[in-house]
């Protein structure tokens, strides 16, 4: 540890070019998967009756807890399966995931698909889970 001190203070230029690189991939990637909703927020649409919750999530994990009223289609066959949601083009469209890593893939797919109001669940259903809020078990 002492040596990697001593590193940063010999080439503190270089040092700091990693740590301003480092930051620049991290915002980068964080717009990249486009904007984020939290739980809260999402439930607020819902209610309202202006969005569309899509889980991500295979078949057995759908079953074992799920947002109400989500559809499940699988990242696997999103692509294929896009226009099943042609009838909910004019609602904010939510993508869930497990615990959000998988999230961004999916809203960039459906952007390319032609929907432009698509937003990933922040945290996932995980985040969901951990905020107290319902789940369906069927």
């Amino acid at each position: 540890m002492d040596r990697m001190f001593e590193f940063v203070v010999n080439h503190y230029i270089l040092a700091s070019l990693f740590v301003a690189f480092l930051v620049a991939i991290l915002i980068l990637e964080s717009r990249r998967g486009g904007a984020k909703i939290s739980a809260q927020g999402a439930v607020n649409l819902i209610n309202r009756d202006e969005a569309i919750v899509v889980d991500i999530r295979d078949r057995k994990e759908f079953t074992e807890g799920r947002i109400t009223g989500s559809i499940n289609i699988p990242l696997s066959n999103l692509k294929g399966r896009a226009a099943e949601l042609k009838k909910h083009k004019d609602k904010q469209i939510i993508v869930a995931d497990k615990m959000g890593q998988h999230s961004a893939m999916a809203v960039k797919q459906l952007n390319a698909e032609g929907y432009a109001n698509v937003v990933r669940l922040n945290g996932g259903v995980a985040d969901w889970k951990a905020s107290n809020l319902p789940l369906v078990k069927k």
